[in-house]
This record gives structure tokens, C-alpha cells and sequence, in this order.
């Protein structure tokens, strides 16, 4: 449900495009790359959506002269993909692809003396390589056995930090002697699984030295813990860092684990001396989630990001600085209500500049360390991915809800921004987009509400369109200016629909105070907004509401169950994925369980608890009698967080009460459709029912 911890939920779907090299070898396939498209048609289909390059993972050289980046291309009758190493000036001259082999190569990064170090298959694993800027003489730097999760050398480059999987406890492991083929599995704790995988291994964090030819005898700085290093699901290595000084290293952890972890969101920041190996909580204390740690460029500071709030992982993230001398911490953005993504200092360490969500978009601001003032640096009907200092410009990676991402050179004296990288331009102009806008509309409770109205191609006033409803997910995630893969609005436009997608209570970057009121309120003031936008926007002449129909995952999901049996007739069709369906089942089922405890206050069987008794008292199953509109239902066997047996219970509901519907499963997916041909699958199941009932 909730991915806002390391961006927002359906701008992660793009870190589908960073997806893990497999090990086919160069023979065994052909290479998946850049393709100049000549398009029968301007509509944008599901065919096409996996011919854009998915770009991200800005570096730049020590002198700043060279931009490195990544590029993942994917080839559908393949059904995978890879990622490409392209380089250019900063002003995005000389563009170079370095790289074209059918493994791909990722998180690459430029030594001091301008070589590029790049992650890559190998026979043991995914291992660390080095080659020329120009993508020659590439060699395997690291052989470790199993492979590693990620890498970080030191700032003097004579170490090495990688995160590699170790084995994690088994619980009367004499019970399994002579048993070698047996599939079972014994558990006596929760967290034994998590998002999409079972939890049979931890990631912990190793350094070694390096002489510039290979390693030495590696130290597990975890060792003997049950615990992980980046955190998981979704943590990187921006979790991780070096202090400049080279002597010590911080890193994010929540030393717990079963019952314990399933319970808590309380990450610490860890620093480990390699001089004296030992490790220091330099958080301790606070109670939610610290993490993205960055050392000031003198190392005397540290600026990271905090939650307040233990179970609560949609708790504003503010920025916090500590003192290393002494310890002591300082909130810099008490008086800031929104959020803070990731911090980067300046190089005088004057100025902390980062991205936070602003009124429905993703802007760069900035902080001073000398006047304690913050800066909204950019404006736009757009989002900021990721960024890097450059000089006195930022690159960054920038999307909207009518492109994928490129990259942009930003003014940072006034916000200026201009693209620079251009790979998808060739595809783009040969499509006919629709037109997205913006309305401030009012709520049950006389709040303005922004909601994004986006309008199909060649939009005719005089005509009438069928409307959907778009509910988001997470449920805390802004439905900002993000491109996605399987919730693309230009999709949707192109085959005539208008899409209605409000930002109801429930989503940051509106105040901290509209994005906690959904908390213990799933079924209340948020879904009167869902309801304000789709009858503001039925009042157009344009807008059909006798076709109109809601769609929505995860949360959104279980928006439009709870809308199927309360819409008193608004709608005529719904799509559901990944939703919950009865909040009972879904407490005992899904494995983070603060989630539960926060969003739905409690258990079920607590009855002296008004806000978890209400809670399940307003499950979408509890008005399954009220059921009348056709409903299509999509699901995935990996997904941990909301098991299928959630789409499976709502499906054969609406089987037995005689409703139109059908059960769209995918034995090989998680919360997400990763796949290129099970996303095309998705995309044709998905049009095919809205057009069978609103067209």
C-alpha cells in the first residue's frame, strides 16, 4: 500500500526501469536499445509505453566537465529489459551510448581519475566493474560469492563498501535433517516474509580494502545480526554513507526483528569507526523512521531525514542536522510543513537543497544554514525525480502526466530549467497527447481540493466523453505530475476518456494536517472528496455522467470496493487492483503491521477501540449487498502487503450476487506489473472492460 518512504507510490512503478540485471550472456539474446520509431498511428498503446527509455541516475565527473547516466530500454516479445550507460556535456552536447550489452549495467559512478564503476552480471553475481569513460577495457573489480545488493567506495577510494544477502536464521533447524528436498517451511515469528519475498536472507553491509586491482579480506560490520542494511523493501544506498574523513561510515537500520519489527517503524542512524569497530546509535531516542544520511563537506555535520512518530510511516519527513562533536540534534524544519526528500549539501555546506512535494507537484527548494530561510527554487506543472549539483545549475530528472522522464539543466538563481537529454523526443512528437488541467474544487467541508482534469486528444467541447474517477493509492501519496507506466493518464486520454483525479484528503503536500485526516478514517471525509470532484466535474456538458466509472490500486483499490457498495448509482463500471477488500482478513494477512495499527487504529477484536471498531465496521465486504455495477478485479500471487486472496474474496462475491465481473491474476507479480508483456496484458484487460460498459 504505502510507498511514500522512498518516493511517491506510483512514481515508484518507475523503478521498474532499475530493475536487476539477469545473467543471459551477449549471445543468448538480441540487445534491447535505443529504436527509431516511425508510428502508424498518434495514439499512445500499451505496446508503446515499453518502447520509452526510462532515464534516471544523474553523475557527474570530478571536474564536472562529463554527465553520466542510465537508460533502461525494454523489448516486449523479449519480455525484459536492460539498462544502457550514455554520457554528454552538461549543456547535453556530445551525447554517447558506452554501453550495449544484453546484462546492462547499473548504479555506475566515476572514480577520481574519471573511470566509471557500474554494477553488472557476472559468474558469481551481480559484482562491481570498471571501464573507461568511453565504455572500453571494462573489468571485474569484486568476485564475491552470491553477488552484491550495492556498492560505495570511500571518498580516497582505498575501501570498498558493498551490501551482500547473508542467511538468516532457521528456526529447529535439527527437524530438517535428511530433508533436503522438502518445500516446507517453519516459522515460530513474524516478518517471516515481506513485500514480495520470503525473508530467508538479510542484507548486510561489508567493507574491504582496495589497492585499485582487487580486494582484501572483507569485514562484515553486522555481523551476528538478524537485522538489514539498506532497510527493507525499498531502501538503498543512499542509507548508507561515508564520513569524508574516510574512518567511519553511517548507516540506517532497525535493529529488530518478528514481532517486534512488524510493529515498528523506528529506523536509527548507526555509525561504525573502522578503526576501533565500534558502533554508535547516533539517533537513539528518536522514534520513527532516520534515514538519507549526508556528512556536511567538513564532516562535521550531519543533515538526515526523521519521522516523529513510531507506526506512523507517513509521518512529515523533516530534516535534521547533528553535531558529530557532541551529538546534539536540531529539527531544521519545524516552522517547514511539508516534506523533505533528498538532502544534498552545497559545496561550501552554506546551503541544503532537496525536493519536496508542493501543492500537487515535486519541486526543488533550498535551505540556508546562515539565515535559516527556506526557498521554493522551481515552479511548474511538473515533477523533480532526482537531482545533482553541478557548478551553479542542478541536473535533474523531471517528469509530468505528459512525459516520461528526461533530464534538465536548472538556474538555480531562478529556476529556470531546460532539457538536455531528449530520449524519448522522437516518440513523443509523433503523439497526440491529452491536455491537462487544473481545478481548485470544493469540498463537502468548504476546502479547495486540487484536482488534475486531464482531457483526450483532439478534445471537442461539444461532444460528451465517459469519465473516470481515478483513486489513488498509498493511501498518503500526492497524485502529482508523475509519468507512469500502468496508471498513465495519456493512456487513458487516448482512448477517450476524461480522468478526474483528485488530491482528497489522505496525500502530502497540502499540510501536514490535510494528509493525517485520512488516518483512522478510511471511509469518511476522504471519500466525500473522491464524490465533490466526480460530481463538479459530471456537471460539464462534455462530461457523460450517465458513463462514468472508477478505477484505482491499493488504496485506490479499496476507494472503489467501498465505492461499489455507496455510490448510490453514480457509476457504471469499476476496475479494482490490488485493493483491500475485508479489512479483518487484511489485518491478519499483511506483514507490516504498524500499518494496520496506524490506518485502521487497531485490531478488530479490541471492541473498547471507537476508531479501529469504526474502521471495521466501514469494510468494503460489509456492503457487498449493495452491489449493483459491473467490476473487474486484478490481483497478484507475490503480493505480501494485500495477498490475492483480497481480490479473490471480492471477485467471488461479485460471481454469487450475478454481477458482471471478471478476475484478472497474475501468479509471478507483486504489488506492481513489472513485466513488459504482463503490463501490455493489463493494459489490454483494463481498456477492453471500460469499453464493454462506459462506451
Amino acid at each position: 500500500m504505502k510507498t511514500r518512504l522512498f518516493l511517491l507510490s506510483l512514481v515508484f512503478v518507475m523503478l521498474a526501469s532499475c530493475k536487476a540485471p539477469d545473467n543471459q550472456k551477449k549471445e543468448d539474446a538480441p540487445l534491447i536499445g535505443k529504436k527509431e520509431l516511425k508510428l502508424d498511428s498518434d495514439k499512445l498503446t500499451a505496446e508503446l509505453m515499453w518502447e520509452f527509455g526510462r532515464v534516471g541516475d544523474i553523475q557527474t565527473n570530478t571536474d564536472e566537465s562529463l554527465v553520466l547516466f542510465g537508460v533502461s530500454w525494454y523489448d516486449v516479445q523479449q519480455n525484459k529489459g536492460n539498462r544502457e550507460l550514455y554520457t554528454m556535456k552538461p549543456d547535453g552536447s556530445d551525447q554517447k551510448q558506452i554501453t550495449s550489452t544484453a546484462g546492462g549495467e547499473y548504479d555506475a559512478r566515476f572514480t577520481p581519475e574519471g573511470k566509471i564503476t557500474f554494477m553488472a552480471s557476472a559468474e558469481k553475481g551481480i559484482q562491481v566493474w570498471e571501464m573507461n569513460a568511453d565504455g572500453t577495457n571494462r573489468r571485474q573489480l569484486t568476485n564475491i560469492e552470491g553477488g552484491i545488493n550495492g556498492y560505495i567506495f570511500s571518498p580516497d577510494f582505498s575501501k570498498l563498501l558493498y551490501a551482500a544477502n547473508v542467511a538468516a536464521e532457521k528456526p529447529e533447524q535439527n527437524l530438517f535433517e535428511g530433508l533436503d528436498k522438502t518445500s516446507g517451511r517453519l516459522m515460530n515469528d513474524m516478518m517471516y516474509r515481506h513485500w514480495d519475498q520470503w525473508v530467508d536472507t538479510y542484507s548486510h553491509i561489508f567493507v574491504a580494502n582496495y589497492d585499485g586491482n582487487g580486494l582484501g579480506e572483507a569485514t562484515d560490520i553486522m555481523k551476528g545480526e538478524q537485522w538489514e542494511s539498506p532497510v527493507a523493501p525499498f531502501g538503498g544506498m543512499e542509507q548508507i554513507t561515508w564520513a569524508p574523513d574516510n574512518k567511519s561510515i553511517v548507516y540506517t537500520c532497525r535493529k529488530k526483528k518478528g514481532k517486534e519489527y512488524t510493529l515498528s517503524t523506528n529506523t536509527d542512524l548507526y555509525q561504525y569507526d573502522l578503526n576501533t569497530s565500534v558502533t554508535k546509535n547516533l539517533t537513539e531516542g528518536m522514534m520513527g523512521y532516520d534515514m538519507n544520511p549526508v556528512f556536511s563537506p567538513n564532516g562535521s555535520l550531519l543533515i538526515f531525514t526523521s519521522m516523529a512518530r513510531d507506526g506512523y510511516e507517513a509521518d512529515q519527513l523533516e530534516l535534521y542536522s547533528l553535531i558529530l562533536a557532541d551529538g546534539s540534534r536540531t529539527n531544521l524544519t519545524a516552522s517547514f510543513d511539508q516534506d523533505v526528500n533528498q538532502p544534498q549539501w552545497s559545496k561550501d555546506g552554506k546551503i541544503i537543497y532537496f525536493i519536496s512535494n508542493a501543492q500537487g507537484t515535486e519541486e526543488l527548494h533550498s535551505y540556508s544554514t546562515e539565515t535559516k530561510e527556506f526557498k521554493k527554487i522551481t515552479e511548474g506543472v511538473h515533477d523533480y525525480t532526482s537531482f545533482t549539483l553541478i557548478g551553479n545549475k542542478v541536473l535533474a530528472t523531471m517528469t509530468s502526466m505528459s512525459k516520461p522522464a528526461e533530464i534538465y539543466s536548472v538556474n538555480l538563481s531562478d529556476g529556470l530549467d531546460t532539457e538536455i537529454s531528449f530520449i524519448n523526443k522522437s516518440l513523443l512528437d509523433q503523439l497526440n497527447l491529452g491536455t491537462v488541467t487544473k481545478r481548485w474544487i470544493k469540498t463537502t467541508d468548504n476546502k479547495k481540493m486540487l484536482t488534475w482534469v486531464i482531457l483526450p486528444p483532439n478534445f471537442d467541447s461539444t461532444k460528451t466523453y465517459p469519465t473516470l474517477l481515478y483513486c489513488q493509492g498509498g493511501p498518503q501519496s500526492t497524485v502529482s505530475q508523475f509519468w507512469s507506466y500502468r496508471w498513465n493518464f495519456q493512456m487513458m486520454a487516448a482512448n477517450d476518456y476524461v480522468i478526474v483525479a483528485p488530491n482528497r484528503r489522505g496525500v502530502p503536500g497540502f499540510g501536514q494536517a490535510w494528509n493525517e485526516q485520512i488516518s483512522g478514517d478510511y471511509c469518511g471525509q476522504n471519500m466525500k472528496d473522491y464524490l465533490a470532484a466526480i460530481d463538479e466535474v459530471a456537471k460539464e456538458p462534455w462530461a457523460d455522467e450517465t458513463r462514468m466509472g472508477a478505477v484505482g490500486a491499493s488504496y485506490g483499490g479499496f476507494s472503489v470496493y467501498w465505492l461499489a457498495g455507496n455510490h448510490n448509482k453514480r457509476f457504471k463500471a469499476f476496475i479494482a487492483h490490488d485493493g483491500m477488500f475485508n479489512l479483518e482478513a487484511q489485518y491478519l494477512e499483511t506483514e507490516e503491521m504498524w500499518f494496520a495499527n496506524w490506518d485502521l487504529g487497531g485490531s478488530f477484536w479490541d471492541k473498547n477501540n471507537a476508531v479501529a471498531q469504526r474502521s471495521f465496521a466501514n469494510s468494503p465486504h460489509k456492503f457487498v449487498q449493495n452491489w449493483d455495477t459491473p467490476i473487474l478485479i486484478i490481483h497478484s500471487e507475490l503480493d505480501y502487503r494485500i495477498v490475492a486472496s483480497q481480490g479473490m474474496q471480492a471477485f467471488n462475491a461479485a460471481q454469487l450476487k450475478g454481477i458482471p465481473s471478471e478476475y484478472l491474476y497474475f501468479p509471478d507479480e507483486n504489488h506492481w506489473i513489472l513485466k513488459p508483456q504482463n503490463s501490455v496484458l493489463w493494459q489490454r484487460v483494463f481498456y477492453h472492460w471500460l469499453d464493454k460498459w462506459l462506451k
